[in-house]
């Protein structure tokens, strides 16, 4: 298996042309003096380096071995310890933290190519320091000064680690059900009792402890609120302490991701702190949530580029068959790249992945705005993107991740069904990706009903405008494919302005058209984002790698030639309404 290569020029094309990153970093305090283009290179080549000789290389025994547990402790397996105190030693745990509390300050568009990297490199490893960014996300935004100043430098040092423990057997999606109870202190914390599930690194044995962030109602409230809870007690002095009542009861035995310990958590009159309002924890818990459902996002993408990568090697090698039409060199055997399917494969997954790139970052560069705008209707329409875009990045990124992890796998034909080539463990560990941090189905819910019909469309059709403004700047692209694009965004704004004026008398509506929406978005922005490339590819010819214009352009006709007509078909599915999936009884299922 060839080792994985970051794609660097593709990330620093993004950068500098596409989104104008030195220009957004300029424009905010913040980052202004923290990062240029030539910082933010070195950082990208660091990382790339440190994926390609540190994390790919175990990511195959992590597999192999998996995550084991004896006398109730968590074994990460053989070369993960090593490799995770050389990450940490390194800062990239605490990439974009605050710099004040020993975070490198670094935004989250340089932050999301990273957090590819290390996915393309190795799923299960870059979980642990994922979860541990969005914990000290989560208490840098709501916790106690105190708080912060104990856990985060810690935290963001990769010394400890954090985890996000919300879920119960009986409270999945639903979480007004769950059971785990908090009892307040005379001290001012909380004792706090009951079991959570599916945590990811919910224990390990790579940091010297570990930071819950746990969902609880107080006693004789109804609310929910956030708690953080370590496994070993923290003193006033930063000195650790004795256990906390804070057990591992069972690690999970999964389909994928063995080298990522998901653990059956036990809290035992654990003393936890109370982070935010009481009764107010879901709003804390979905701050992290945002950068987390983002990082699960970029967890497709970056698998997806793992695969194409494989799979793009693996057709310049193999030998099989000739050329339609006779083999271009006169042999009796070519690489199957010269067959048309082949192509039709490998295409579709380059034109799906280079665009989700571009839809990560453009998210990333709305969280940046977001969260360091000082300018209030900069920051407060930056939000409203977040909301729309956060969604569409967590579901279409992984649910286009797994398709181009099995069209990769297609492409080794009978090899990629056996365990020596790799591509089948790309499979299996994506294919979680739709399925925790929120499922995509509800991903789908809240992106339809909450970010489109919950403002009546006032941000949709916001994005919308800008997006048209932008287009109409373009000069290296065809008017006719800007002109198709536009008639799919004013489509899908009239489908949606549809549901919104049915759903009150249909219930079920919302529900049932939900992740046809969302798809059908994200086919059209990918629609716009490659617009977007490939003018500023062609713009830039003489700056850029050659042939590297040529490239973006090709992919952009290849998109707008075989992918862009999935638009057409999802719309025609909103068109449909809810009356044929509601209309079987249960009874008949």
């Amino acid at each position: 298996m060839n080792p994985y290569q970051a794609p660097l020029t593709d990330m620093r094309f993004l950068l500098e042309h596409v989104f104008d990153a030195e220009q957004t970093w300029s424009s905010l305090p913040a980052m202004a003096d923290m990062v240029d283009l030539d910082t933010a290179g070195a950082i990208l080549e660091e990382g790339a380096k440190l994926c390609r000789d540190l994390i790919h290389p175990i990511n195959r025994n992590g597999d192999e071995q998996g995550v084991s547990f004896e006398a109730g402790k968590v074994i990460t397996p053989d070369g993960y310890k090593e490799a995770y105190a050389e990450f940490a030693a390194g800062g990239w745990v605490g990439l974009c933290g605050d710099p004040e509390l020993g975070g490198m300050g670094m935004p989250k568009m340089l932050g999301v190519m990273v957090d590819e990297m290390g996915y393309s490199a190795c799923n299960a490893f870059t979980l642990y320091s994922a979860l541990t960014s969005g914990a000290a996300l989560c208490i840098h935004a709501h916790g106690s000064e105190e708080l912060k100043a104990k856990y985060l430098p810690k935290l963001y040092s990769g010394e400890w680690a954090g985890a996000m423990d919300m879920t119960e057997p009986q409270a999945g999606s639903d979480l007004r059900n769950i059971r785990t109870r908090a009892e307040p202190t005379d001290s001012g914390s909380f004792l706090i009792s009951g079991s959570k599930i599916f945590i990811t690194g919910g224990d390990q044995d790579l940091t010297e402890n570990l930071v819950h962030l746990v969902l609880a109602k107080i006693s004789g409230s109804k609310g929910i609120s956030l708690f953080l809870v370590p496994k070993l007690k923290v003193a006033d002095d930063g000195s650790l302490g004795e256990a906390n009542g804070v057990t591992v009861g069972a690690i999970e035995h999964k389909m994928g991701l063995k080298g990522s310990a998901t653990c059956v958590m036990n809290f035992d009159d654990a003393e936890g702190y109370l982070i935010g309002e009481p009764n107010r924890g879901l709003v804390c818990m979905f701050t992290m949530m945002n950068y987390e459902r983002l990082s699960i996002g970029i967890q497709g993408l970056g698998s997806a580029q793992g695969a194409y990568q494989m799979a793009a090697d693996y057709a310049k090698e193999r030998l099989q068959g000739v050329a339609a039409g006779g083999s271009p060199t006169g042999s009796d055997s070519d690489p199957i790249l010269v067959h048309g399917d082949v192509r039709r494969m490998l295409l579709n997954i380059r034109a799906m992945t280079e665009a989700g790139r571009a839809l990560a970052m453009l998210t990333g560069k709305q969280l940046d705005l977001a969260k360091f705008a000082e300018d209030g209707a900069v920051k407060a329409k930056a939000s409203c993107y977040v909301g729309l875009l956060t969604p569409v990045a967590k579901a279409f990124l992984t649910d286009r991740g797994l398709d181009a992890t099995i069209l990769a796998q297609q492409v080794f034909g009978g090899h990629g069904y056996i365990r020596e080539t790799g591509i089948e463990q790309l499979v299996r560990d994506t294919r979680i990706a739709q399925i925790y941090e929120g499922t995509n189905g509800i991903q789908a819910i809240d992106f339809l009903g909450r970010k489109l019909t919950g403002d009546r469309l006032a941000t949709l059709n916001e994005f919308i405008a800008d997006i048209k403004a932008d287009m109409a700047t373009f000069e290296q692209v065809s008017n006719e494919q800007k002109q198709r694009v536009e008639s799919l965004f004013d489509q899908f704004a009239s489908a949606i302005a549809a549901i919104n004026e049915q759903k009150g008398a249909k219930p079920a509506l919302i529900n049932a058209l939900a992740v046809e929406a969302l798809d059908a978005f994200g086919y059209i922005l990918y629609g716009y984002l490659w617009l977007l490339m490939a003018d500023k590819a062609l713009a830039a010819t003489d700056a850029l790698e050659p042939g590297f214009a040529e490239v973006k352009s090709q992919l952009k006709e290849f998109y707008f030639a075989k992918l862009l007509a999935k638009a057409d078909f999802h719309l025609s599915q909103l068109a449909g309404g809810d009356d044929s999936v509601m209309a079987l009884a249960p009874e008949l299922f």
